[in-house]
């Protein structure tokens, strides 16, 4: 946060920038638990998860509504700052759980059919489409929960002048 006797703002660390911090941590967090979640679920430890979309939880949520609530926490919510967040994180998660899950899952059909085709057919060698590219509705909601509670965790923190 920018001290108020601080006679050049812009001098001051993008550390310092809550909104930014807790976006990034929020993805880093969600990008991380998506490795264990794998393995609760698949049995298998999956270290490329880190980088991959799709799954649980969506990191995508996670990033839009840290930025969202940490600005609604610093800046209030009856700000157009606040505001823009918050309908670019409506507009993220919406498309991560409608059209970028139904897509997913055409692609996954897509593969079916590719891989059922014979040989010598042209399409028979075609490179697999990506499938987890999309969420579910509540891949979405942890996600989103993520980021809300990262932020809430760094403004107690710089509220109490640790930050």
């Amino acid at each position: 946060m920018d001290s108020p006797s601080d006679p050049h703002p812009a001098r001051s660390s993008i550390f310092q920038n809550q909104p930014l911090m807790a976006a990034v941590i929020s993805f880093m967090v969600a990008q991380s638990l998506k490795v264990f979640t794998t393995w609760y679920k698949e049995k298998r430890w999956e270290a490329k998860r880190l980088l991959g979309s799709g799954g649980m939880p969506s990191s995508h949520s996670a990033t839009v509504m840290g930025l969202a609530a940490a600005i609604g926490l610093k800046d209030g919510p009856g700000g157009s700052v606040f505001a823009i967040a918050l309908i670019l994180a409506s507009v993220v998660m919406y498309d991560a759980s409608g059209v970028r899950l139904q897509a997913g899952r055409q692609a996954e059909v897509l593969n079916q059919i590719v891989f059922e085709l014979p040989p010598e057919h042209p399409l028979s060698e075609t490179r697999p489409l990506r499938e987890p590219i999309g969420h579910t509705p509540p891949q979405v909601v942890a996600g989103a929960i993520i980021g809300c509670f990262i932020a809430l965790l760094l403004y107690m923190v710089s509220r109490e002048g640790n930050i």
